[in-house]
């Protein structure tokens, strides 16, 4: 019953990013943002959110394909190769980018909304999708730690993986900036080259933390259960 609750759990957060991700393609304009970037606009794929929501999304799609074709088991002998790709995803990608979205766009909101989310765009962006892309987004993933067991990878390819998808996400906003001579996200109109390179290696800072806090959080909760797994049988593990 609650392999079977998993799974429709996890097809409703595919179908819910996928509706998301649907909304803000296709239905969501923002007339004055849609001129401001003539020159070159990617749409949304300009946004880290939105890359965001497509992680997740194929993330609780491997979960559904975990739950057909893998296994749930808190220390099975020897994980599937879906498996083993659920637990390295969200432990290099799904959790930390989700909080880091999450974290760092409510902070931005509160210290100053007109950093982020300017209130000129409040008639186009309807507030539940706001939800859906910040908030949801940090619940799913905390849910799907706490009710799911999983097998970190060494801490060093996580690690990699977590800081190549950041900095290509880097050079992105920066080819939008050069070909369209805007910054994705106003916060970064207002601050000097100095601050901006600080502004930078901070959220990359508090990134790699994220992965330290989903690592440690994933150790209280099913460490002791996972004892028996050590790196000699599976070379895949971290020590």
């Amino acid at each position: 019953m609650a392999n079977i609750l998993n799974t429709l759990v996890h097809l409703l957060n595919i179908l819910a990013y996928g509706f998301t991700l649907y909304y803000a393609s296709f239905i969501l304009r923002i007339p004055f943002l849609e001129n401001k970037f003539k020159d070159f606009d990617p749409g949304q794929f300009k946004y880290l959110t939105i890359w965001n929501v497509i992680l997740q999304a194929v993330f609780f799609l491997i979960c559904v394909l975990n739950d057909c074709f893998g296994t749930n088991a808190v220390n099975p002998k020897k994980r599937p190769f879906v498996r083993k790709l659920k637990d390295s995803f969200h432990a290099s990608l799904g959790f930390p980018i989700a909080m880091f979205v999450g974290i760092i766009f409510w902070i931005l909101m509160f210290v100053d909304r007109e950093l982020v989310l300017p209130k000129a765009i409040d008639p186009y962006f309807p507030w539940w999708l706001n939800h859906l892309m910040h908030t949801m987004i940090m619940v799913t993933t905390v849910l799907e730690m706490i009710v799911a067991p999983r097998q970190y990878p060494k801490r060093s390819r996580g690690l990699t993986i977590l800081v190549s998808f950041m900095l290509m996400y880097l050079v992105w906003i920066h080819v939008i900036y050069f070909k369209s001579g805007f910054w994705v996200y106003p916060v970064m109109e207002v601050l000097t080259l100095p601050l901006r390179i600080v502004f930078i290696v901070s959220l990359l800072v508090v990134c790699i933390v994220l992965y330290f806090v989903g690592e440690t959080l994933d150790n209280y909760l099913w460490g002791k259960k996972c004892v028996a797994v050590t790196e000699s049988v599976d070379p895949d593990l971290k020590t």
